[in-house]
Order: structure tokens, then sequence, then C-alpha cells
């Protein structure tokens, strides 16, 4: 489904590119129309197929009333990591969008308990991330090999979370998580009203951030790479205001094998939105084989694992003031981005 989304843009920013020509558009705003909005926005639209089978399947976990009952069987597992078993539900979630995941934390009892759920969910792998993975294991990973890379993305995170539960629980948060009591609803057949609603949820929250965040994000990063300081339009994106911002960071990434300025910009975009790093990278490599020359496929493994672990969105961020405070809110930032560099 990726692949006919992918013709179709090509196709449709073929026939906007020739359009504008045909009228003799001034060539600054084609390149505004073409490389700017099609190609960021567009880029991430046609990972809509991937975010929408995987909202499909967590609609339907949800409405068969089988989420309880996952809370229920995961109680004991969860002792362990010092959290009761519907700690698991906010955590699930996170694999879907970290603003709900944070929010359905208000269900615990225990603030303990909140504080520690907010802390781990950072390290489940958000749908917004699906396109990171989606580019970087098509583009460095070979057909037999990309189905593994992207669950172990996955598992990665998992296991990095727990780590981290473990070490809080033996340091800041020692103690019992309060007892599990909850009253479990009857099975369900997934009714088609109630799952298509949560799907179209879901997805508008999706659609209203491509154009949205996303849009205002892609504009900015094609005024900055194509001007430069005296607001003259540049030849090469190297001379561009965007390339001299960002390889004042691009010495921070560089041990880890991507010191060009044009990642270090997609992850700074990335903050504002994940699926701004896709849409970045489209803009500023243009193609596939211009990024596989840039990097190799150690350094683009290392590259998943960053922004796997690295903070979350400036949504999620807020969404975490809103519930434990600013000081919280900056400590997340610091420290995901600390473990995703180590």
């Amino acid at each position: 489904l990726k692949g006919y989304f992918e013709i179709a843009l090509d196709l449709f920013s073929s026939a906007v590119a020739n359009g504008l020509a045909s009228i003799h558009t001034y060539p600054m705003l084609q390149s505004l129309v073409v490389d700017g909005i099609i190609a960021g926005v567009g880029g991430i639209l046609t990972f809509l197929p991937n975010i929408f089978i995987l909202f499909l399947a967590l609609a339907f976990l949800e409405d068969s009333g089988y989420m309880s009952r996952v809370a229920f069987v995961m109680d004991d597992i969860m002792s362990g990591l010092g959290l009761s078993g519907r700690a698991f539900i906010p955590l699930l979630l996170g694999f879907g969008c970290s603003v709900p995941a944070v929010m359905a934390t208000r269900t615990l009892s225990s603030e303990r308990d909140r504080k520690m759920t907010i802390l781990l969910i950072p390290f489940m792998s958000c749908s917004a991330k699906l396109p990171i993975y989606g580019l970087f294991t098509t583009a460095f990973f070979p057909r037999q090999w990309r189905g593994l890379v992207m669950v172990g993305l996955y598992v990665f995170g998992i296991l990095c979370g727990i780590l981290y539960a473990v070490i809080l629980r033996n340091t800041r948060y020692k103690g019992e998580p309060v007892p599990f009591v909850m009253e479990l609803p009857n099975y369900r057949m997934p009714g088609a009203k109630n799952v298509c609603q949560l799907l179209w949820d879901k997805a508008k929250d999706f659609l209203q951030r491509a154009f949205t965040v996303i849009f205002m994000a892609t504009l900015v990063i094609w005024f900055l790479q194509t001007f430069n300081t005296h607001l003259s339009i540049v030849t090469d994106s190297k001379d561009s205001i965007l390339a001299m911002v960002a390889s004042v960071i691009a010495p921070i990434f560089k041990p880890m094998g991507y010191g060009d300025w044009r990642i270090s910009t997609a992850l700074i975009t990335g903050f504002m939105a994940k699926e701004s790093v896709v849409s970045t990278l489209s803009i500023l490599f243009g193609n596939t084989a211009a990024l596989l020359g840039s990097i190799t496929s150690l350094s683009a493994a290392s590259l998943l694992a960053f922004c796997l672990l690295y903070t979350p969105c400036v949504a999620a961020i807020a969404s975490i003031k809103r519930e434990l405070g600013g000081k919280w809110a900056i400590f997340v930032v610091l420290a995901q981005c600390v473990i995703a560099w180590l």
C-alpha cells in the first residue's frame, strides 16, 4: 500500500511541477510547492497505510474487552518492575501515541506508580516513529532482514524501558505498587461503529499534525535551506542558514557515525513531531540515493536506535508538563537525549 502511495505522490508531484512550469510560475514558488510542501508533507502521508493498520489492530483489542484482561494477566510481571498491572495499559497505548498514554496514567491511584509509568512511556515506539523506521530499514537493510530490524527496534525499546524501570525501582521509587483490583468486562465482538470511531480519532490526529505542525516545519526548513544569511538564494544547501546552524551541533552526533548537518537538522525537527524527521530528510537529501551515500548501514542502525530513544515530541513533553510539572518535563527531555546518545 505504501508503494502505491509513493507512486501516486510522484505522479502528483510531476503533474504539479509541469503545471507550474507551463504557466511560467516564479522558480522560487515552484521550489516551495514541489520541493518543500509536496516533498515534506507528501513523504509523511505515504506512511498512512502503516499507521492505519497499527491503529486498526489497537482499536480491535480495545473494543473487544481484551485490554482489561491484558492488565490483569500482566500484573505479576509488572510487579517485578515495581508497577501494578494497570500501568501496562498506558505503556501499551504508548505504541500508538505518547500523548494519550501520558493522559491514561490518571487512572493509576498511586502517585508513585503514575510518575514511574510516565517516565517509561518514552521507551515505547510511538506510531510517529514508524516513518523513520520504514525509511531506513528499506534504504539500508536487505529485504530478508527488514522485518527483523523493525521488530528488533520495538523489542530494544522495551528492554531499555525494563532496565530503566529496575533502576528507578531500586533508587528513587523504592517500595511496592498498589495492589491490583479490577472488575473485568465481558468479552464482546468489536462493533464496526466503535472500531471506526477509534480509528478515525487516531488517524485524524495524525493528519492534523501532518497539515499543521509538519506543514509549518516543512516551510521553515525549506526557507532556511534556500536562503543564506544575506537572504540571497543559494545554489548549494551547504551554504544556507540551515547548514550554518546545524553544523554547530553536528559534531555531537559524529561519534555515532552521522556528523552530516542534514541529519542533525532532521533530528532537531523531530522534536516538533517525529514524522518531521522523514520530511526534513526528504527535503534536504532529495532522494534515497543521496542518503545512502552519506552514511553506512552501521550508522543507519545507530541512527535508528537514537530516534527510538531520544526525547519525545513537543506535544508529549507538553502532556508530561501538564501532569507532572515543568521540571519533570525538562528532566525527561535531557534524560532521554543522554540515554539515546549513550
